[in-house]
Protein backbone atom coordinates (compact mmCIF):
# COMPACT_ATOMS: atom_id res chain seq x y z
CA UNK A 1 0.00 0.00 0.00
CA UNK A 2 1.34 2.96 -0.80
CA UNK A 3 1.79 6.25 1.54
CA UNK A 4 -1.23 7.61 -0.30
CA UNK A 5 -3.62 5.37 -0.04
CA UNK A 6 -2.66 4.55 3.68
CA UNK A 7 -3.63 8.39 4.17
CA UNK A 8 -6.60 7.58 2.94
CA UNK A 9 -7.22 4.56 5.11
CA UNK A 10 -6.31 7.06 7.86
CA UNK A 11 -8.99 9.25 6.93
CA UNK A 12 -11.45 6.49 6.79
CA UNK A 13 -10.57 4.51 10.32
CA UNK A 14 -11.27 7.90 11.49
CA UNK A 15 -14.16 8.89 10.09
CA UNK A 16 -12.74 12.33 8.69
CA UNK A 17 -13.42 14.21 5.92
CA UNK A 18 -10.25 15.99 5.72
CA UNK A 19 -6.36 16.00 6.96
CA UNK A 20 -4.16 19.28 8.03
CA UNK A 21 -0.64 18.55 8.07
CA UNK A 22 1.38 21.56 9.48
CA UNK A 23 4.57 19.84 10.09
CA UNK A 24 7.63 20.14 7.69
CA UNK A 25 8.63 16.95 8.28
CA UNK A 26 5.23 15.08 7.13
CA UNK A 27 4.63 17.69 4.59
CA UNK A 28 7.43 17.00 2.67
CA UNK A 29 7.06 13.35 2.71
CA UNK A 30 3.62 13.32 1.88
CA UNK A 31 3.70 15.69 -0.93
CA UNK A 32 7.95 16.08 -1.87
CA UNK A 33 7.65 20.08 -1.02
CA UNK A 34 10.42 20.93 0.35
CA UNK A 35 10.16 24.68 1.20
CA UNK A 36 9.89 26.08 4.48
CA UNK A 37 5.77 27.32 4.96
CA UNK A 38 3.04 25.45 3.49
CA UNK A 39 0.69 23.56 4.93
CA UNK A 40 -1.28 20.45 3.33
CA UNK A 41 -5.18 20.24 3.12
CA UNK A 42 -5.80 16.18 1.88
CA UNK A 43 -9.29 14.58 1.28
CA UNK A 44 -10.31 11.55 -0.64
CA UNK A 45 -10.83 13.72 -3.69
CA UNK A 46 -8.46 16.50 -2.98
CA UNK A 47 -4.79 16.94 -2.39
CA UNK A 48 -4.27 20.57 -2.06
CA UNK A 49 -0.96 22.48 -0.89
CA UNK A 50 -1.04 25.86 0.64
CA UNK A 51 2.11 28.19 0.36
CA UNK A 52 2.68 31.47 -0.66
CA UNK A 53 4.34 33.52 -3.43
CA UNK A 54 8.01 32.20 -2.83
CA UNK A 55 7.47 28.97 -3.20
CA UNK A 56 4.75 28.64 -6.16
CA UNK A 57 7.37 27.65 -8.89
CA UNK A 58 9.24 25.33 -6.25
CA UNK A 59 5.62 23.47 -5.08
CA UNK A 60 4.09 23.31 -8.61
CA UNK A 61 7.93 21.18 -9.63
CA UNK A 62 7.82 19.65 -6.77
CA UNK A 63 4.26 18.68 -5.69
CA UNK A 64 2.75 17.65 -9.30
CA UNK A 65 -0.24 15.67 -7.57
CA UNK A 66 -0.91 18.36 -5.20
CA UNK A 67 -3.32 21.65 -6.18
CA UNK A 68 -1.07 24.75 -5.45
CA UNK A 69 -2.57 27.58 -3.31
CA UNK A 70 -1.07 30.89 -3.25
CA UNK A 71 -2.52 32.18 0.00
CA UNK A 72 -4.04 35.49 0.29
CA UNK A 73 -3.97 35.49 3.88
CA UNK A 74 -1.96 33.74 6.95
CA UNK A 75 -1.43 30.42 6.64
CA UNK A 76 -3.91 29.27 8.96
CA UNK A 77 -6.98 31.77 7.88
CA UNK A 78 -6.10 29.69 4.41
CA UNK A 79 -6.49 26.40 5.94
CA UNK A 80 -9.85 27.41 7.31
CA UNK A 81 -11.02 29.18 4.15
CA UNK A 82 -9.67 26.35 1.83
CA UNK A 83 -11.81 23.59 4.43
CA UNK A 84 -14.85 26.01 4.23
CA UNK A 85 -14.99 25.76 0.43
CA UNK A 86 -14.63 21.50 0.66
CA UNK A 87 -17.22 21.63 3.13
CA UNK A 88 -15.22 19.93 5.84
CA UNK A 89 -16.78 18.98 9.09
CA UNK A 90 -14.54 16.92 10.66
CA UNK A 91 -10.80 17.27 10.15
CA UNK A 92 -7.64 15.91 11.48
CA UNK A 93 -4.61 17.62 12.54
CA UNK A 94 -1.16 16.53 14.40
CA UNK A 95 -1.82 17.18 17.94
CA UNK A 96 1.86 16.48 18.90
CA UNK A 97 3.39 18.88 16.40
CA UNK A 98 0.26 21.90 16.57
CA UNK A 99 0.88 24.73 19.17
CA UNK A 100 -1.92 25.79 21.28
CA UNK A 101 -2.00 29.11 19.57
CA UNK A 102 -2.09 27.73 16.44
CA UNK A 103 -5.33 25.37 17.44
CA UNK A 104 -7.02 28.38 19.04
CA UNK A 105 -6.36 29.85 15.25
CA UNK A 106 -7.98 26.53 13.69
CA UNK A 107 -10.62 25.87 15.81
CA UNK A 108 -11.70 29.12 15.23
CA UNK A 109 -14.50 27.58 12.77
CA UNK A 110 -17.29 24.96 12.28
CA UNK A 111 -15.16 22.49 11.64
CA UNK A 112 -14.37 19.58 14.46
CA UNK A 113 -10.87 18.66 14.89
CA UNK A 114 -9.57 15.43 16.12
CA UNK A 115 -5.76 14.68 16.81
CA UNK A 116 -4.39 11.98 14.94
CA UNK A 117 -1.21 11.88 17.24
CA UNK A 118 1.54 10.09 15.85
CA UNK A 119 -0.55 8.64 12.76
CA UNK A 120 1.76 10.08 9.68
CA UNK A 121 5.08 9.39 11.69
CA UNK A 122 4.00 5.76 11.81
CA UNK A 123 3.25 5.60 8.34
CA UNK A 124 7.10 7.17 7.77
CA UNK A 125 8.50 4.56 9.85
CA UNK A 126 7.99 1.93 6.85
CA UNK A 127 10.51 3.25 4.22
CA UNK A 128 9.39 3.36 0.58
CA UNK A 129 12.65 2.20 -1.61
CA UNK A 130 13.32 5.64 -2.48
CA UNK A 131 13.80 6.70 1.16
CA UNK A 132 15.91 3.43 1.48
CA UNK A 133 18.69 3.83 -1.59
CA UNK A 134 18.85 7.46 -0.19
CA UNK A 135 19.49 6.80 3.32
CA UNK A 136 21.87 4.19 2.10
CA UNK A 137 23.77 6.91 0.26
CA UNK A 138 23.64 8.91 3.15
CA UNK A 139 25.43 6.09 5.05
CA UNK A 140 28.20 5.75 2.48
CA UNK A 141 29.01 8.92 3.35
CA UNK A 142 29.68 9.25 6.35
CA UNK A 143 31.55 5.50 6.04
CA UNK A 144 33.98 7.44 3.81
CA UNK A 145 34.05 10.56 6.18
CA UNK A 146 35.29 8.35 9.08
CA UNK A 147 38.19 6.51 6.71
CA UNK A 148 39.52 9.94 6.36
CA UNK A 149 39.35 11.36 9.36
CA UNK A 150 41.12 8.41 10.66
CA UNK A 151 43.98 9.47 8.05
CA UNK A 152 44.13 13.03 9.95
CA UNK A 153 43.43 12.69 13.39
CA UNK A 154 46.27 13.38 15.75
CA UNK A 155 47.39 14.90 19.39
CA UNK A 156 47.06 18.58 19.08
CA UNK A 157 43.77 19.12 17.26
CA UNK A 158 40.98 20.62 19.19
CA UNK A 159 37.96 18.93 18.88
CA UNK A 160 35.89 21.73 16.92
CA UNK A 161 38.93 21.44 14.44
CA UNK A 162 38.20 17.40 13.99
CA UNK A 163 34.34 18.50 13.87
CA UNK A 164 35.48 21.13 11.09
CA UNK A 165 37.49 18.23 9.09
CA UNK A 166 34.80 15.98 9.19
CA UNK A 167 31.82 18.48 8.04
CA UNK A 168 33.91 19.93 5.22
CA UNK A 169 34.20 15.99 4.07
CA UNK A 170 30.62 15.14 4.39
CA UNK A 171 29.94 18.47 2.25
CA UNK A 172 32.86 17.17 -0.45
CA UNK A 173 30.97 13.76 -0.34
CA UNK A 174 27.99 15.17 -1.18
CA UNK A 175 25.89 15.75 1.80
CA UNK A 176 23.79 19.15 2.28
CA UNK A 177 24.72 19.20 5.73
CA UNK A 178 25.34 17.48 9.08
CA UNK A 179 22.14 15.81 9.81
CA UNK A 180 22.44 17.20 14.08
CA UNK A 181 25.14 18.98 15.47
CA UNK A 182 28.69 16.70 15.96
CA UNK A 183 29.59 14.94 18.63
CA UNK A 184 33.81 15.06 19.31
CA UNK A 185 33.55 13.50 22.81
CA UNK A 186 37.93 13.34 23.22
CA UNK A 187 39.69 12.01 26.74
CA UNK A 188 37.04 12.44 29.72
CA UNK A 189 34.80 14.21 27.76
CA UNK A 190 33.74 10.70 26.61
CA UNK A 191 31.61 10.16 29.35
CA UNK A 192 29.46 12.67 27.79
CA UNK A 193 26.76 10.94 25.52
CA UNK A 194 26.40 14.27 23.37
CA UNK A 195 29.34 15.90 24.54
CA UNK A 196 29.14 17.88 20.96
CA UNK A 197 32.59 19.62 19.44
CA UNK A 198 34.59 21.78 22.22
CA UNK A 199 37.85 24.05 22.30
CA UNK A 200 39.56 20.94 24.19
CA UNK A 201 42.60 20.07 22.70
CA UNK A 202 42.88 15.78 21.99
CA UNK A 203 45.68 14.40 24.10
CA UNK A 204 47.75 10.99 23.32
CA UNK A 205 46.16 8.20 25.42
CA UNK A 206 42.46 9.78 24.64
CA UNK A 207 39.48 7.78 23.23
CA UNK A 208 37.49 10.02 20.95
CA UNK A 209 33.77 9.21 20.36
CA UNK A 210 32.84 10.55 17.01
CA UNK A 211 28.64 10.90 16.83
CA UNK A 212 27.80 12.18 13.05
CA UNK A 213 25.26 12.08 10.53
CA UNK A 214 24.97 13.25 6.75
CA UNK A 215 22.05 14.79 5.22
CA UNK A 216 21.62 14.15 1.43
CA UNK A 217 18.58 14.74 -0.32
CA UNK A 218 16.45 15.37 2.84
CA UNK A 219 17.20 12.14 4.72
CA UNK A 220 19.80 11.28 7.18
CA UNK A 221 22.23 8.96 8.29
CA UNK A 222 23.52 8.66 11.66
CA UNK A 223 27.07 6.80 12.86
CA UNK A 224 29.09 6.52 15.68
CA UNK A 225 32.45 5.10 15.90
CA UNK A 226 35.00 5.29 18.96
CA UNK A 227 39.20 5.71 18.16
CA UNK A 228 41.91 6.19 19.93
CA UNK A 229 45.01 8.84 19.70
CA UNK A 230 47.84 7.00 21.07
CA UNK A 231 47.41 3.77 23.68
CA UNK A 232 44.15 4.44 25.61
CA UNK A 233 43.72 3.62 29.48
CA UNK A 234 43.21 -0.21 29.62
CA UNK A 235 39.57 -0.54 31.66
CA UNK A 236 38.51 1.63 28.18
CA UNK A 237 39.96 -0.70 26.22
CA UNK A 238 38.30 -3.44 28.13
CA UNK A 239 34.74 -1.18 28.10
CA UNK A 240 35.18 -0.94 24.02
CA UNK A 241 35.68 -4.43 23.58
CA UNK A 242 32.26 -4.88 25.70
CA UNK A 243 30.03 -2.71 24.09
CA UNK A 244 31.56 -4.04 20.42
CA UNK A 245 29.99 -7.32 21.34
CA UNK A 246 26.72 -6.15 22.60
CA UNK A 247 26.28 -3.79 19.69
CA UNK A 248 27.33 -6.31 16.92
CA UNK A 249 25.08 -9.20 19.28
CA UNK A 250 22.27 -6.60 18.67
CA UNK A 251 23.30 -6.26 14.85
CA UNK A 252 23.22 -10.03 14.00
CA UNK A 253 19.88 -10.43 16.09
CA UNK A 254 17.37 -7.63 15.61
CA UNK A 255 14.94 -8.75 12.88
CA UNK A 256 11.08 -8.27 12.14
CA UNK A 257 8.83 -9.20 14.72
CA UNK A 258 11.05 -8.33 17.48
CA UNK A 259 9.93 -4.95 19.46
CA UNK A 260 11.65 -2.54 20.41
CA UNK A 261 12.05 -3.52 24.01
CA UNK A 262 13.35 -6.57 23.15
CA UNK A 263 16.05 -5.93 20.56
CA UNK A 264 16.89 -3.30 23.18
CA UNK A 265 17.58 -6.08 25.66
CA UNK A 266 20.02 -7.86 23.31
CA UNK A 267 22.63 -5.19 23.97
CA UNK A 268 21.33 -3.71 27.60
CA UNK A 269 22.05 -7.51 28.80
CA UNK A 270 25.23 -7.71 27.76
CA UNK A 271 26.41 -4.62 29.08
CA UNK A 272 24.93 -5.68 32.13
CA UNK A 273 26.17 -8.67 32.82
CA UNK A 274 29.72 -7.05 32.74
CA UNK A 275 28.84 -4.62 35.47
CA UNK A 276 28.27 -2.05 33.02
CA UNK A 277 24.49 -1.87 33.64
CA UNK A 278 24.49 1.62 35.37
CA UNK A 279 26.76 3.27 33.13
CA UNK A 280 24.48 2.69 30.01
CA UNK A 281 21.53 4.86 30.38
CA UNK A 282 20.08 5.75 27.23
CA UNK A 283 17.80 3.61 24.21
CA UNK A 284 19.52 1.06 22.35
CA UNK A 285 18.72 2.74 19.10
CA UNK A 286 16.04 5.01 17.03
CA UNK A 287 14.51 5.28 13.66
CA UNK A 288 15.77 7.55 11.04
CA UNK A 289 14.50 9.02 7.83
CA UNK A 290 14.00 12.54 7.16
CA UNK A 291 14.54 13.66 11.08
CA UNK A 292 17.42 12.11 13.07
CA UNK A 293 14.68 10.27 15.60
CA UNK A 294 12.03 9.05 14.67
CA UNK A 295 9.97 5.86 14.87
CA UNK A 296 10.56 2.85 16.23
CA UNK A 297 12.63 3.14 19.49
CA UNK A 298 14.37 0.12 20.31
CA UNK A 299 14.22 1.37 24.23
CA UNK A 300 12.85 -0.28 27.14
CA UNK A 301 9.43 1.02 26.84
CA UNK A 302 9.28 0.43 23.53
CA UNK A 303 6.71 -2.01 22.05
CA UNK A 304 6.76 -1.49 19.00
CA UNK A 305 6.63 -4.24 16.39
CA UNK A 306 9.64 -4.14 13.67
CA UNK A 307 8.98 -5.11 10.29
CA UNK A 308 10.19 -4.96 7.22
CA UNK A 309 11.69 -1.30 6.20
CA UNK A 310 12.07 -0.10 9.24
CA UNK A 311 15.24 1.61 9.56
CA UNK A 312 16.82 1.84 12.85
CA UNK A 313 20.46 2.70 14.65
CA UNK A 314 21.77 0.08 17.08
CA UNK A 315 23.92 2.52 19.16
CA UNK A 316 25.16 0.89 22.98
CA UNK A 317 27.51 2.82 24.99
CA UNK A 318 29.26 2.81 28.42
CA UNK A 319 30.40 6.11 29.98
CA UNK A 320 32.17 6.30 32.93
CA UNK A 321 32.46 9.59 34.53
CA UNK A 322 35.99 11.34 34.78
CA UNK A 323 37.82 8.40 32.29
CA UNK A 324 35.93 8.43 28.94
CA UNK A 325 33.16 6.14 27.16
CA UNK A 326 32.68 4.37 24.43
CA UNK A 327 29.48 4.27 21.28
CA UNK A 328 29.78 2.58 18.02
CA UNK A 329 26.25 3.26 16.52
CA UNK A 330 25.52 1.61 12.62
CA UNK A 331 22.31 2.25 10.75
CA UNK A 332 20.41 -1.05 9.55
CA UNK A 333 16.94 -2.13 7.47
CA UNK A 334 14.77 -4.47 8.52
CA UNK A 335 14.12 -7.35 6.26
CA UNK A 336 12.11 -9.95 5.70
CA UNK A 337 15.01 -12.03 6.86
CA UNK A 338 16.94 -10.20 9.42
CA UNK A 339 18.51 -6.96 8.74
CA UNK A 340 20.87 -4.97 6.26
CA UNK A 341 23.85 -3.08 7.39
CA UNK A 342 24.36 0.30 5.69
CA UNK A 343 27.63 1.51 7.57
CA UNK A 344 30.31 -0.32 6.80
CA UNK A 345 33.43 0.91 8.08
CA UNK A 346 35.35 -1.01 10.66
CA UNK A 347 34.19 -0.91 14.00
CA UNK A 348 37.72 -2.45 15.54
CA UNK A 349 39.55 -0.43 18.15
CA UNK A 350 41.78 1.55 15.81
CA UNK A 351 44.92 3.52 17.74
CA UNK A 352 46.33 5.89 15.84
Amino acid sequence: MSKNEKVIELLSQNNLDALVVLSDYNRRYLSGFTGTSGALVITPKENILITDFRYIDQATQQASDFEIVNRSAGLVEEVKTVLDKLNVKKAGFEGHIVSYDTFQLLNDSNVEYQSIGNAIEDIRAVKEQYEIDTIQKAAQIVDETYEYILTIAKAGMTEQELKAELESKMLRLGASGPSFDTIVASGYRGALPHGVASDKVIEEGDLITLDFGAYYNGYVSDITRTFAIGQPDPKLVEAYNIVLEAQQAAVDQIKAGMTGKEADAIARDIIASYGYGDNFGHSTGHGIGLEIHEQPMLAKQSDYVLIPNNCVTVEPGIYIEGLGGIRIEDDILITENGNEVFTKCTKDLIIL
